[in-house]
Order: structure tokens, then sequence, then C-alpha cells
């Protein structure tokens, strides 16, 4: 299966994202949604690197890297990760980066949620994914409504932010076939 969708290519980690993994994984933009709490170095990173591609069964997760061809010209803009999977309950967390600010609101986290759930529901054979997102975090609640996953639960005071109590969303997606 490819997993190839218009001009998006979801692809393993390789050495030669060292760069674009500590710009994004150190943004503490980012942290404040992925529960990050301290920067990675690059040495950790490139370690990372030559692992990211263990299988899904042993690692329990995922990270593919989100490439979009423009013109000829390939270019990394994100990442999609599965996680906490489940091979026995046939399940597993989804969370999605578009690190790269000039390629977001474009449909491309869209397309890449597509191409990962036809890979976990056809490939995989998950009966669902699922996310939690802070209630204040609009644009990914939309995003992945738009993808049809429903919210089924609400955890109340999940995260802290800087001094504020957050609560959290989750989403699912139930592979209906």
């Amino acid at each position: 299966m490819n997993l190839v969708n218009k001009n998006i290519c979801l692809r393993a980690v390789e050495p030669s994202d060292l760069d674009n993994l500590y710009l994004w994984e150190n943004d503490t933009e980012v942290w404040k949604v992925s529960q990050t709490i301290s920067p990675f170095s690059k040495f950790t990173l490139k370690e990372y690197c030559t692992v990211a591609n263990i299988d899904l069964q042993t690692a329990k997760q995922l990270r593919l890297m989100i490439d979009v061809t423009e013109s000829n010209k390939v270019t990394t803009v994100g990442m999609i990760d599965l996680f906490d999977y489940d091979a026995i309950n046939k399940k597993a967390g989804i969370g999605i980066l578009i690190g790269n600010i000039n390629f977001r609101k474009k449909g491309i986290a869209s397309l890449s949620i597509k191409l990962l759930e036809k890979y976990c529901f056809n490939l995989i054979n998950l009966h669902q994914i699922y996310c939690f997102i802070s209630e204040e975090n609009k644009t990914s609640i939309n995003l992945f409504l738009t993808n049809k996953f429903e919210v089924c639960g609400k955890i109340n005071d999940w995260v802290l932010t800087g001094n504020k109590w957050q609560n959290a969303l989750l989403l699912q997606k139930i592979n209906k076939s």
C-alpha cells in the first residue's frame, strides 16, 4: 500500500529529517498541544532517527513524515503519529503537526489523516483511531470533525497550560467495515 494521495506522501523518518525534527520538537508553541515539557537535543533526535522505523508491533508507535510535492519539488512539511498502539483491542492514538507554517490551512493535514486512516483500517486492521484535543484547540477539533471523527467524551481539567486547567475532548473514528 502506497501512502500517497494527490501530492501528499507519508514516509518513514530518515536521518535527513533531523533538522526539521529538532525545529518542530523544540517549538514551545507545539509543546502546548503535545504535552512536551523539555527540549530535545540534536543527539537524542539523531538517535531517534536511527530507531524510528522499528516495527509498530514492537515500538507501539509509528511516526511518518508528511511530504508535499509542488512543481516537482518535494518539501517535508510535517509529521503524523500513531501512538499507544494496542494490537489486542485494535486501536491507536493519532497526532499530527504541520510544522511548516507556509503549508497550514491548505488541506494537507486532512489528506494526511485520510492516508493514515486508510493504513490503519485497511492494512493493520484497526477497529478505531482516537485523539485527545484541548477544548480550546478549535483548529484541531475542526480538523478531526471534518474527517468524520466523533466527540465521544470530555475530560475536565486534563491539561495545565500556564496557570489554567483545560478540558480535553476525546474524539474517535470507528472502522465501520
